[in-house]
């Protein structure tokens, strides 16, 4: 469902889900799949709950159709056997300026650092991302790329874990001084191309499927000054040239298992011999049909990281 920018004439209404931690961040997906935002978690230490709430305008959302939605979210998220806690669903209607500040309450700046070895130590001097929405003061440190995204204006802030494990991979990627091209394939937010801008990559291209995905990303883009750095379009992943022009030192697909599945031969036909590809957005209990997928085009997997129910993976050939 689309996630649409928020017209400031109009009342909110916020939907909160309290639930047990382990569900958190399924409990997120599923309420921002539910209302078209995305969702905003907090932990209290007394009730040693997670609420997790999301914001949808008075004219976009209809409390009797969505109450049931979420409800049947709640029951699929325990049948796959994650703790719902209470699982207690409330809708209320609330003036904007909760909203804006909710946010600010809860979304915060993240830095991105590179890592090597097997014990995943940092590298010193290398280069790293701070990720931040507009109204937060923190100064970028050295070597470090800034990615201004505000929450509710976006499709993505890279708090996912799917997300947050791309970003860690462009950052380990990237050398210093040295650009490598990259593609971003299934863009939402645009985060991912304009760190790879941000960090020196080129050429970076990206594409989505969503028009509303285009607009958004193009928006983001323009925030951070990295337009002319790269090449953002409507596209489908099933269209992609099984020979194209060029091919990319790293990707990242950031797409549901059967996508990445069905579509494996279009999209290793874009990796470089020697590249890195990137895939997220993959359930933990999905993953290895995917590794096997992939393996039958010659990828292994080089490094994955499971976060609750999410694993992502980088493959590179051999």
């Amino acid at each position: 469902m689309k996630r649409l920018a928020m017209n400031s004439n109009r009342s909110l209404y916020r939907i909160t889900v309290s639930t047990a931690p382990e569900a958190e961040d399924a409990v997120s997906d599923m309420l921002s799949a539910v209302t078209g935002q995305p969702a905003v978690a907090y932990f209290h230490l007394e009730s040693q709950a997670s609420q997790v709430s999301a914001f949808v305008e008075e004219g976009q959302f209809k409390p009797a159709v969505a109450r049931p939605e979420v409800a049947a979210g709640l029951a699929r998220i325990r049948a796959c056997g994650l703790d719902t806690g209470a699982a207690q669903i409330e809708i209320v209607k609330v003036r904007r300026e909760d909203w804006a500040e909710s946010w600010k309450r809860h979304f915060r700046p993240m830095v991105i650092r590179a890592h090597g070895g097997p014990a995943h130590r940092r590298l010193a001097g290398a280069p790293s991302l701070l990720i931040k929405p507009s109204w937060s003061r923190q100064r970028a440190a050295k070597n470090q790329a800034v990615v201004i995204l505000d929450p509710g204006l976006s499709f993505g802030t890279g708090q996912h874990p799917t997300t947050s494990f791309c970003l860690q991979e462009l950052v380990n990627f990237v050398q210093a001084g040295q650009a490598r091209s990259f593609l971003d394939i299934g863009t939402g937010s645009g985060i991912l191309a304009i760190a790879a801008a941000k960090l020196g990559y080129g050429p970076v291209v990206a594409f989505d499927f969503d028009p509303e995905a285009v607009r958004v990303a193009g928006a983001n883009a323009r925030r951070n000054r990295v337009v002319p750095k790269l090449a953002l379009t409507r596209g489908d992943v099933t269209k992609l040239p099984l020979g194209p022009v060029r091919r990319y030192d790293l990707i990242c697909a950031n797409l549901i298992s059967p996508l990445l599945v069905a579509q494996r031969q279009r999209i290793v036909s874009q990796l470089k011999p020697e590249g890195r590809l990137v895939l997220a957005g993959i359930l933990a209990s999905e993953f290895a049909e995917v590794q096997r997928a992939y393996a039958d085009v010659d990828l292994r997997l080089r490094s994955s990281r499971t976060e609750n129910e999410w694993r992502s993976g980088a493959f590179c050939f051999g």
